[in-house]
Protein backbone atom coordinates (compact mmCIF):
# COMPACT_ATOMS: atom_id res chain seq x y z
CA UNK A 1 0.00 0.00 0.00
CA UNK A 2 2.82 2.06 -0.08
CA UNK A 3 1.87 3.46 -3.63
CA UNK A 4 -1.48 4.69 -1.87
CA UNK A 5 0.06 6.55 0.82
CA UNK A 6 3.72 7.63 0.00
CA UNK A 7 3.02 10.46 -2.24
CA UNK A 8 0.69 11.87 0.56
CA UNK A 9 4.09 11.94 2.78
CA UNK A 10 5.48 14.79 0.60
CA UNK A 11 4.77 17.98 2.08
CA UNK A 12 3.89 20.09 -1.06
CA UNK A 13 1.22 17.13 -2.30
CA UNK A 14 -0.05 16.62 1.12
CA UNK A 15 -0.66 20.47 0.69
CA UNK A 16 -2.23 20.25 -2.38
CA UNK A 17 -4.18 17.47 -1.50
CA UNK A 18 -5.89 20.01 1.53
CA UNK A 19 -6.18 22.22 -1.34
CA UNK A 20 -8.38 20.36 -3.46
CA UNK A 21 -10.34 18.86 -0.45
CA UNK A 22 -11.23 22.71 0.44
CA UNK A 23 -12.08 23.62 -3.59
CA UNK A 24 -13.85 20.76 -3.72
CA UNK A 25 -16.49 21.55 -1.05
CA UNK A 26 -16.25 25.36 -2.59
CA UNK A 27 -17.80 24.12 -5.83
CA UNK A 28 -19.63 21.95 -4.88
CA UNK A 29 -21.13 24.74 -2.84
CA UNK A 30 -21.95 26.99 -6.02
CA UNK A 31 -21.71 23.96 -8.85
CA UNK A 32 -24.70 22.88 -7.52
CA UNK A 33 -26.88 25.84 -8.84
CA UNK A 34 -25.03 25.80 -11.88
CA UNK A 35 -25.96 22.72 -12.26
CA UNK A 36 -29.63 23.48 -11.77
CA UNK A 37 -29.77 26.73 -13.43
CA UNK A 38 -27.87 25.34 -16.45
CA UNK A 39 -25.27 28.54 -15.92
CA UNK A 40 -22.09 26.71 -17.08
CA UNK A 41 -21.71 29.50 -19.83
CA UNK A 42 -21.81 32.68 -17.26
CA UNK A 43 -19.41 31.01 -14.70
CA UNK A 44 -17.28 30.31 -17.88
CA UNK A 45 -17.15 34.03 -18.98
CA UNK A 46 -16.77 34.86 -15.03
CA UNK A 47 -13.81 32.66 -14.93
CA UNK A 48 -12.27 34.71 -17.96
CA UNK A 49 -13.64 37.70 -16.80
CA UNK A 50 -11.30 37.27 -13.73
CA UNK A 51 -7.83 38.36 -16.12
CA UNK A 52 -7.87 41.96 -16.56
CA UNK A 53 -7.55 41.72 -12.53
CA UNK A 54 -5.20 39.44 -12.12
CA UNK A 55 -3.42 40.90 -14.79
CA UNK A 56 -3.49 44.35 -13.47
CA UNK A 57 -2.02 43.08 -9.97
CA UNK A 58 0.42 41.13 -11.89
CA UNK A 59 1.78 44.92 -13.59
CA UNK A 60 1.71 46.17 -10.17
CA UNK A 61 3.23 43.26 -7.94
CA UNK A 62 -0.20 43.46 -5.58
CA UNK A 63 -2.41 40.40 -4.70
CA UNK A 64 -3.75 38.45 -7.64
CA UNK A 65 -5.97 36.78 -5.60
CA UNK A 66 -7.91 40.50 -4.30
CA UNK A 67 -7.17 41.16 -8.25
CA UNK A 68 -9.36 38.37 -9.56
CA UNK A 69 -11.75 39.27 -7.05
CA UNK A 70 -12.33 43.03 -8.25
CA UNK A 71 -12.92 41.68 -11.46
CA UNK A 72 -14.93 38.88 -10.88
CA UNK A 73 -16.91 41.12 -8.82
CA UNK A 74 -16.79 44.04 -11.82
CA UNK A 75 -17.98 40.98 -14.06
CA UNK A 76 -21.02 40.03 -11.91
CA UNK A 77 -22.27 43.38 -11.44
CA UNK A 78 -21.90 43.83 -15.55
CA UNK A 79 -23.97 40.66 -15.99
CA UNK A 80 -26.63 41.80 -13.65
CA UNK A 81 -26.97 45.31 -15.05
CA UNK A 82 -27.31 44.05 -18.77
CA UNK A 83 -29.50 41.51 -17.71
CA UNK A 84 -32.12 44.27 -17.04
CA UNK A 85 -32.55 45.15 -20.46
CA UNK A 86 -35.72 43.54 -21.60
CA UNK A 87 -34.01 44.01 -25.27
CA UNK A 88 -31.10 41.61 -24.55
CA UNK A 89 -30.99 38.10 -23.66
CA UNK A 90 -28.33 37.16 -21.02
CA UNK A 91 -26.76 35.19 -23.17
CA UNK A 92 -25.97 38.02 -25.10
CA UNK A 93 -25.15 40.38 -22.44
CA UNK A 94 -22.60 37.88 -21.03
CA UNK A 95 -21.01 36.79 -24.07
CA UNK A 96 -20.39 41.09 -25.07
CA UNK A 97 -19.00 41.17 -21.23
CA UNK A 98 -16.69 37.76 -21.81
CA UNK A 99 -15.05 38.82 -24.87
CA UNK A 100 -14.38 42.43 -23.79
CA UNK A 101 -12.93 41.36 -20.06
CA UNK A 102 -10.99 38.83 -22.01
CA UNK A 103 -9.73 41.36 -24.52
CA UNK A 104 -8.36 43.66 -22.18
CA UNK A 105 -6.75 41.08 -19.87
CA UNK A 106 -4.83 39.55 -22.77
CA UNK A 107 -3.97 43.16 -23.50
CA UNK A 108 -2.53 44.44 -20.36
CA UNK A 109 -0.80 41.14 -19.79
CA UNK A 110 0.69 41.51 -23.38
CA UNK A 111 2.74 44.31 -21.16
CA UNK A 112 4.53 41.77 -19.66
CA UNK A 113 7.73 40.37 -20.27
CA UNK A 114 6.60 37.03 -18.98
CA UNK A 115 3.31 37.24 -21.09
CA UNK A 116 3.18 33.10 -22.03
CA UNK A 117 4.43 32.04 -18.26
CA UNK A 118 1.82 34.34 -16.41
CA UNK A 119 -0.99 33.44 -19.19
CA UNK A 120 -0.24 29.74 -18.64
CA UNK A 121 -0.10 29.53 -15.06
CA UNK A 122 -3.91 31.72 -14.63
CA UNK A 123 -5.11 29.32 -17.26
CA UNK A 124 -3.93 26.04 -15.64
CA UNK A 125 -2.88 26.67 -12.08
CA UNK A 126 -0.37 25.09 -9.85
CA UNK A 127 -1.68 22.90 -7.42
CA UNK A 128 1.26 21.64 -6.34
CA UNK A 129 2.94 24.59 -5.03
CA UNK A 130 -0.31 25.38 -2.70
CA UNK A 131 1.16 27.33 0.40
CA UNK A 132 0.11 27.52 3.47
CA UNK A 133 -1.03 30.78 3.56
CA UNK A 134 -3.36 29.24 0.61
CA UNK A 135 -4.87 27.03 2.66
CA UNK A 136 -6.01 29.60 4.92
CA UNK A 137 -7.67 31.60 2.52
CA UNK A 138 -9.45 28.98 0.75
CA UNK A 139 -10.96 28.01 4.21
CA UNK A 140 -12.21 30.89 4.96
CA UNK A 141 -13.79 31.44 1.19
CA UNK A 142 -15.49 27.92 2.12
CA UNK A 143 -16.71 29.41 5.31
CA UNK A 144 -18.09 32.30 3.57
CA UNK A 145 -20.11 29.84 0.73
CA UNK A 146 -21.58 27.41 3.47
CA UNK A 147 -23.02 30.90 5.42
CA UNK A 148 -24.15 32.41 1.57
CA UNK A 149 -25.71 28.80 0.96
CA UNK A 150 -27.73 28.17 4.12
CA UNK A 151 -28.61 32.21 4.20
CA UNK A 152 -30.09 31.97 0.89
CA UNK A 153 -30.72 28.61 0.26
CA UNK A 154 -34.90 28.95 0.25
CA UNK A 155 -34.47 31.82 -2.12
CA UNK A 156 -31.97 29.93 -4.49
CA UNK A 157 -34.48 26.94 -4.98
CA UNK A 158 -37.63 29.28 -5.35
CA UNK A 159 -35.33 31.42 -8.18
CA UNK A 160 -34.51 27.77 -9.70
CA UNK A 161 -38.13 26.70 -9.71
CA UNK A 162 -39.73 30.15 -10.64
CA UNK A 163 -38.40 33.59 -10.74
CA UNK A 164 -41.70 34.82 -11.39
CA UNK A 165 -43.74 32.69 -8.21
CA UNK A 166 -40.76 33.73 -6.16
CA UNK A 167 -41.61 37.47 -6.88
CA UNK A 168 -44.81 37.17 -5.89
CA UNK A 169 -43.62 35.43 -2.37
CA UNK A 170 -41.47 38.34 -1.93
CA UNK A 171 -38.44 36.63 -2.18
CA UNK A 172 -36.46 39.32 -4.45
CA UNK A 173 -34.97 36.85 -6.96
CA UNK A 174 -32.83 39.66 -8.35
CA UNK A 175 -31.11 40.15 -5.30
CA UNK A 176 -31.06 36.46 -4.91
CA UNK A 177 -29.60 35.84 -8.24
CA UNK A 178 -26.87 39.09 -7.31
CA UNK A 179 -26.15 36.30 -4.15
CA UNK A 180 -25.76 33.53 -6.43
CA UNK A 181 -23.10 35.56 -9.00
CA UNK A 182 -21.41 36.25 -5.58
CA UNK A 183 -21.10 32.51 -4.52
CA UNK A 184 -20.02 31.53 -7.78
CA UNK A 185 -17.31 34.37 -8.12
CA UNK A 186 -16.18 33.16 -5.12
CA UNK A 187 -15.79 29.61 -5.72
CA UNK A 188 -13.88 30.62 -9.38
CA UNK A 189 -11.56 33.37 -7.26
CA UNK A 190 -11.14 30.73 -4.65
CA UNK A 191 -10.27 27.64 -6.99
CA UNK A 192 -8.20 29.41 -10.18
CA UNK A 193 -5.28 29.45 -8.28
CA UNK A 194 -5.45 25.92 -7.47
CA UNK A 195 -6.44 24.50 -11.26
CA UNK A 196 -6.65 27.42 -12.92
CA UNK A 197 -9.70 28.84 -14.89
CA UNK A 198 -10.12 26.28 -17.86
CA UNK A 199 -9.97 23.71 -15.18
CA UNK A 200 -11.86 24.92 -12.80
CA UNK A 201 -14.99 23.68 -14.32
CA UNK A 202 -13.72 20.15 -13.66
CA UNK A 203 -14.62 20.33 -9.83
CA UNK A 204 -17.64 23.22 -10.73
CA UNK A 205 -19.57 20.77 -12.61
CA UNK A 206 -18.76 17.56 -13.10
CA UNK A 207 -19.19 16.29 -9.25
CA UNK A 208 -22.91 18.23 -9.10
CA UNK A 209 -23.96 17.08 -12.66
CA UNK A 210 -22.99 13.23 -12.05
CA UNK A 211 -25.06 13.62 -8.47
CA UNK A 212 -28.01 15.06 -10.01
CA UNK A 213 -28.46 11.88 -12.01
CA UNK A 214 -29.37 10.00 -8.52
CA UNK A 215 -29.81 12.00 -5.69
CA UNK A 216 -33.66 13.35 -4.55
CA UNK A 217 -32.86 16.73 -2.95
CA UNK A 218 -30.43 19.81 -3.40
CA UNK A 219 -28.64 18.78 0.02
CA UNK A 220 -27.46 15.19 -1.10
CA UNK A 221 -26.64 16.74 -4.55
CA UNK A 222 -23.86 19.04 -2.71
CA UNK A 223 -22.63 16.46 0.11
CA UNK A 224 -22.51 14.00 -2.54
CA UNK A 225 -20.46 16.13 -5.49
CA UNK A 226 -18.25 17.28 -2.22
CA UNK A 227 -17.60 13.51 -1.88
CA UNK A 228 -16.66 13.21 -5.77
CA UNK A 229 -14.76 16.56 -5.55
CA UNK A 230 -12.52 14.82 -2.83
CA UNK A 231 -12.10 11.62 -4.43
CA UNK A 232 -11.18 12.90 -7.84
CA UNK A 233 -8.63 14.96 -5.71
CA UNK A 234 -6.87 11.89 -4.52
CA UNK A 235 -6.87 9.79 -7.85
CA UNK A 236 -5.79 12.92 -9.60
CA UNK A 237 -2.56 13.34 -7.38
CA UNK A 238 -2.11 9.66 -6.88
CA UNK A 239 -2.15 9.50 -11.01
CA UNK A 240 -0.10 12.68 -11.09
CA UNK A 241 2.55 11.40 -9.10
CA UNK A 242 3.00 7.57 -10.34
CA UNK A 243 2.95 8.76 -14.08
CA UNK A 244 4.22 12.02 -14.18
CA UNK A 245 1.36 14.09 -15.44
CA UNK A 246 -0.22 17.55 -14.78
CA UNK A 247 -1.70 17.36 -11.43
CA UNK A 248 -4.58 20.08 -11.64
CA UNK A 249 -5.71 18.84 -15.07
CA UNK A 250 -5.59 15.01 -14.01
CA UNK A 251 -7.68 16.20 -10.99
CA UNK A 252 -10.12 17.78 -13.72
CA UNK A 253 -9.95 15.08 -16.34
CA UNK A 254 -10.73 12.37 -13.28
CA UNK A 255 -14.08 14.61 -12.11
CA UNK A 256 -15.33 14.36 -15.64
CA UNK A 257 -14.11 10.69 -16.11
CA UNK A 258 -16.23 9.91 -12.91
CA UNK A 259 -19.29 11.87 -14.21
CA UNK A 260 -19.44 9.36 -17.59
CA UNK A 261 -19.42 6.83 -15.42
CA UNK A 262 -22.28 8.27 -13.59
CA UNK A 263 -24.34 8.99 -16.69
CA UNK A 264 -23.29 5.33 -17.99
CA UNK A 265 -24.41 3.88 -14.88
CA UNK A 266 -28.03 5.98 -14.69
CA UNK A 267 -28.31 4.66 -18.79
CA UNK A 268 -27.98 1.44 -17.13
CA UNK A 269 -30.50 1.27 -14.80
CA UNK A 270 -32.67 3.36 -17.39
CA UNK A 271 -32.73 0.29 -19.51
CA UNK A 272 -34.82 -1.91 -16.49
CA UNK A 273 -36.70 -4.66 -17.55
CA UNK A 274 -40.49 -4.44 -17.45
CA UNK A 275 -41.80 -4.00 -13.83
CA UNK A 276 -38.86 -3.21 -12.47
CA UNK A 277 -38.16 -0.07 -10.10
CA UNK A 278 -38.52 3.19 -11.55
CA UNK A 279 -35.06 4.91 -11.86
CA UNK A 280 -34.26 7.95 -10.40
CA UNK A 281 -32.82 9.34 -14.05
CA UNK A 282 -34.47 12.11 -15.09
CA UNK A 283 -35.73 13.12 -11.36
CA UNK A 284 -35.33 16.73 -9.87
CA UNK A 285 -33.61 16.83 -6.95
CA UNK A 286 -36.78 17.43 -3.90
CA UNK A 287 -37.72 21.13 -3.83
CA UNK A 288 -37.37 21.40 -7.51
CA UNK A 289 -39.78 20.47 -10.30
CA UNK A 290 -38.88 19.88 -13.98
CA UNK A 291 -39.63 21.92 -16.29
CA UNK A 292 -39.78 25.07 -14.21
CA UNK A 293 -43.32 23.91 -12.68
CA UNK A 294 -43.60 23.76 -8.61
CA UNK A 295 -43.97 21.31 -6.60
CA UNK A 296 -44.89 21.51 -2.90
CA UNK A 297 -42.29 19.73 -0.60
CA UNK A 298 -42.15 19.77 2.73
CA UNK A 299 -40.25 22.89 4.30
CA UNK A 300 -40.84 24.71 1.00
CA UNK A 301 -42.82 27.37 -0.03
CA UNK A 302 -44.55 26.64 -3.07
Amino acid sequence: MEWLFAPFGVSFVERALWGGLLVSGICALAGTWVVLRGMAFLGDAMSHGMLPGVAAASLLEGSLFLGAVLSAGAMALGVTALSRSSRLSQDTSIGLLFVGMLAVGVILVSHSQSFAVDLTAFLFGDVLAVRPGDLVVLAAALCAAAVITALAHRSFVALAVDPRKARTLGMRPRLAHALLLCLLALAITASFHVVGTLLVFGLLIAPPAAVVLWARSVPMVMAGAALLGALSTVIGLLVSWHLGTAAGATIAATAVALFFLSALAAELRGRRPHGAPRSPRGSSPRGLAPHGSARKEPGYTS
